[in-house]
């Protein structure tokens, strides 16, 4: 199993991304992302291989990639279209520099699932108190 690691250009955050993702689904299914270059290895990505997500130099939500497929871009050029799930999984966010393209990401050094850490980790003492929606802002902006 093989990920890939992708800048997201234009959403400033994850509700962002997820609208502009709704909107591209529902006006062209299958969800998919276009890119110029085929990867080489997308028999170990479709294996149960996702795609990171990089909002606001954070890897912030995973989706996993359902197929990879030869395509064709608006303008008519050839292209990979990575078809993918439409569900946004958060992630343990990590700072990531600007890149250009795709990379592909081993999973020893993806992030773990937001959920998958906080299965394993004690409560923290407090944080139940605050109301649900100052705990998913402060969640959004890595502060907890």
């Amino acid at each position: 199993m093989l990920h890939l690691i992708k800048l997201s250009v234009g959403p400033r955050d994850v509700a962002e991304l997820r609208a502009l993702q709704a909107e591209r689904r529902r006006a062209d299914p299958p969800l998919r992302h276009r890119t110029r270059m085929f990867p080489r290895r997308a028999a170990e990505i479709v294996g149960g291989g996702s795609i990171y997500w990089v909002v606001a130099g954070f890897v912030r939500v995973r989706q996993r990639v359902i197929d990879i497929r030869e395509d064709r871009m608006k303008d008519g050029s050839a292209c990979a279209a990575i078809v993918l799930d439409p569900a946004l999984v958060p992630v343990e966010a990590r700072p990531v520099k600007a890149f250009q393209g795709w990379r592909y990401l081993a999973p020893e050094d993806a992030p773990p699932d937001v959920a998958a850490r906080r299965a394993e980790a004690p409560p923290a003492r407090g944080l139940e108190r605050l109301p649900p929606r100052l705990r998913r802002e402060l969640a959004e902006l890595c502060l907890i």
